[in-house]
């Protein structure tokens, strides 16, 4: 499994561990459940969307029934990442036979996704508002030079050759495990520091992210308001520009970091301001698969298997 594929399947891992009342809350958003989907190993998202119109619970001797016999352990795997997730509630019936079903939250908002399509979290600004929007080639130029400029920074901030934006307490965040400092002494990469820098921009950005989520309640916030944003921000359109007025406080404070390490690009206009969103952002949830689990979900609707 490539390496990108593993960290992102640990930032799952660290969601499924969010409370109960958290995880239902996250559901309450459709693009969370989008990218929840697209993360579920394959027969689990079959399991979903064969569920997404039955109302009743399901038998876990019926759902045996819809695997061929060496497909057992996989659906052993299907079976425990959905009730981890909470997506499937276990119980037992009067017989104490073992029964599934599918969250409704998250039933009701797949459905929606199915039959209305995408609606973005919220509108781009119109071109007569915003000016000299950077063009998608410049746009990824900068989201790289945020991007090395922080891995030189990580390396040793002394030898940076740009000065870099990134706030102390940011960085203090990012180097934990990746650094490591003996008093009167300059930091030193650590193993994991080593091998962190060995790997591809996709697997180092979800490191980060997990590392931000991580240590979320340090800074007295919410990590299931954190894990919604940044997924929802994930579903906007790269190089398109967004109106910050549209965010709360704390999620201004949030995109702030994000610029630092050049997910989103911020500009300033007359009367308005707004956040572009870089490939860096918009890749997140394509990352945790790797095909669009809409198209799957058309695709399995119209073959009748739903």
């Amino acid at each position: 499994m490539p390496q990108v594929k593993i960290i992102a399947k640990n930032f799952m891992d660290m969601v499924a561990s969010l409370p109960a009342m958290k995880l239902d809350k996250l559901y309450e958003n459709a693009f969370i459940c989008e990218a929840i989907l697209r993360s579920l190993p394959p027969l689990a998202k079959k399991y979903v969307i064969q569920m997404l119109y039955i109302d009743v619970p399901i038998t876990a001797k019926s759902m045996e029934e819809w695997v061929l016999p060496d497909g057992s352990s996989k659906h052993r795997v299907a079976i425990d990442r959905l009730i981890q997730l909470r997506i499937f509630t276990e119980t037992a019936d009067r017989r104490r036979e073992t029964t599934y079903r599918i969250n409704p939250t998250f039933q009701t908002n797949l459905q929606k996704l199915l039959t209305l399509g995408e609606v973005l979290p919220r509108e781009p600004m119109p071109s007569d508002i915003t000016v000299r929007l950077p063009s998608l080639e410049d746009l990824e130029v900068y989201a790289l030079e945020q991007w090395e400029c922080f891995l030189l920074q990580l390396i040793n901030s002394a030898q940076a050759e740009r000065p870099s934006n990134i706030s102390s307490s940011m960085m203090k965040i990012f180097q934990r495990g990746l650094l490591s400092q003996r008093e009167k002494e300059a930091p030193r990469l650590t193993e994991s520091g080593f091998q962190f820098l060995l790997m591809d921009t996709n697997a180092q950005l979800w490191y980060i992210i997990r590392e931000y989520i991580s240590n979320s309640e340090e800074r007295d916030v919410d990590p299931a308001d954190l894990i919604s944003f940044l997924l929802e921000l994930s579903f906007h359109v790269t190089g398109k520009a967004y109106n910050s007025n549209t965010l709360t406080e704390i999620q201004k404070s949030w995109i702030k970091d994000l610029t630092d390490l050049g997910l989103v690009k911020l500009q300033q206009g007359m009367n308005e301001s707004w956040f572009i969103p870089t490939k860096l952002a918009t890749n997140l949830s394509v990352c945790l698969t790797d095909s669009s689990s809409r198209k799957q979900l058309i695709f399995l609707f119209l073959s009748g298997c739903i």
